[in-house]
């Protein structure tokens, strides 16, 4: 696959939705293969940009170095060369020992992920290293860390994640200096519930950054997200009732107000039954919303390091399809 520059990367993700895609996995933390082609065939009909594969959604830094090349690899041949790979890039808390060897995990991943279709990384926040270091170090370690990965010279894009998930809260000084690494597409938001963090980094972005892309990852705000900025979306949310969030931000850009409030309305009642405490069973909550859109069977939808949830949390799932319009009746998963 044809490496692209920052450039052609930024243009394809302008105004477009990036799934962050789970990966269906059975009760004994093996690939689902079947499904999995079931749902890359299921994307591949979907109105996209391209997918994030290996991000926190794909539980990217869990997966064996072999089942993210199968996934990267399943993903790359279903959905041919006209769509966007991204894969999450960094290292697991095993590899944090030492900055050099935590750095040297992410740069292979980044490496394996290059050779095996991916065209840009989205950087995961290094937070391990805080084991190591104080807060007065961090965030020097931070950016060598981004420079350092901007020596492969893919297009990169920064993942500002909420701390409850595994990120940092980078300062606006750390930003600034990130975002001048030539190699930065622009920066993924995912604050959960941080709305001024989101707009302080919007305003950033704007008034300093022009050229930069803010790519919101705010699954439970998503129309506001864009109305404060955001002009592209890669979100976890995306991996399932994709084109009723396409057609969501197709309404915004093009400044359809009324349908683009209604569209807004039933998203956001599907992100407040699949994005809720305990946040970590957004993962299953998502291959769920899958299960009953007939996309996977039930059996190929577990999330090994994920919390275990209620069957009640599967049927107000299953409930709020059918409110919002994308479920009519029982489903059945395709062969």
């Amino acid at each position: 696959m044809r490496a692209l520059t920052v450039e052609e990367c930024g243009r394809r993700l302008w105004h477009r939705l990036i799934p962050a895609v789970p990966v269906p996995m059975t009760a004994k933390a093996e690939v689902d293969s079947k499904a999995q082609r079931n749902y890359v065939a299921y994307m591949k009909r979907q109105p996209i940009a391209g997918i994030a594969v290996w991000a926190h959604t794909g539980r990217g830094l869990h997966l064996s170095r072999e089942q993210r090349i199968a996934v990267l690899q399943e993903w790359g041949q279903g959905l041919g060369p006209d769509k966007l790979i991204i894969a999450g890039v960094g290292a697991s808390h095993d590899r944090a020992g030492t900055f050099s060897t935590y750095v040297d995990s992410a740069i292979e991943m980044a490496n394996d992920a290059l050779q095996h279709g991916a065209q840009a990384f989205l950087i995961y926040a290094p937070s391990p290293l805080r084991t190591i270091t104080g807060p007065d170090e961090i965030e020097k370690m931070v950016l060598d860390y981004h420079r350092q990965l901007a020596g492969l010279h893919a297009p990169m894009i920064l993942f500002y994640l909420y701390e409850a998930a595994g990120g940092i809260s980078y300062s606006q000084d750390l930003l600034r200096k990130l975002l001048l690494l030539p190699e930065i597409v622009g920066i993924k938001l995912a604050t959960l519930d941080s709305v001024m963090t989101y707009q302080d980094t919007a305003r950033l972005i704007a008034e300093e950054f022009p050229e930069k892309i803010l790519i919101t990852g705010e699954d439970r705000f998503l129309g506001y997200s864009l109305m404060a900025g955001a002009q592209a979306a890669l979100i976890g949310m995306g991996a399932a009732c994709t084109e009723l969030q396409h057609n969501l931000m197709d309404a915004f850009f093009s400044g359809h107000a009324t349908e683009f409030l209604d569209l807004s309305n039933a998203v956001d009642s599907l992100s407040q039954a699949l994005f809720i405490p305990p946040m970590e069973g957004y993962i299953r909550r998502m291959l769920w919303t899958l299960v009953h859109l007939g996309v996977i069977g039930r059996e190929s939808a577990h999330d090994p390091w994920g919390p275990e949830l209620p069957e009640s949390e599967f049927t107000r799932i299953r409930e709020t399809l059918t409110a919002i319009g994308e479920l009519e009746g029982p489903q059945t998963p395709k062969d």
